[in-house]
């Protein structure tokens, strides 16, 4: 499976599709110009404990460190991974 991104300039998605099925999603609302919020991650009963959703979290801070943005993870399971990793707090927007 690869990591997909897609974005409409509003709001995006870092997914992972298994031969057409949607294995696991993680969503996110742009805030401005120079930040968006993670709002949501999903991953599949069938693909639980496969680590996507660290894989999805790694993504979208990849994606944040090449445009030099930050990210504010909303969802709970997102700020879990954020809590537990601090190498990601130079992307980490707090309130």
């Amino acid at each position: 499976m690869e990591l997909k991104h897609k974005d409409n300039g509003e709001k995006g998605a870092f997914l992972f599709r298994d031969e057409g099925l949607l294995a696991a999603e993680m969503t996110y609302v742009w805030m401005n110009d120079n930040a968006f919020i993670i709002d949501h991650t999903e991953v599949s009963p069938l693909y639980e404990r496969q680590g996507l959703g660290k894989q999805l979290v790694a993504g979208a801070v990849e994606f944040a460190r090449g445009r030099g943005i930050k990210i504010l993870p909303l969802c709970p399971f997102a700020r879990a991974v954020f809590d537990k990793t601090p190498d990601y707090n130079d992307v980490r927007l707090t309130r």
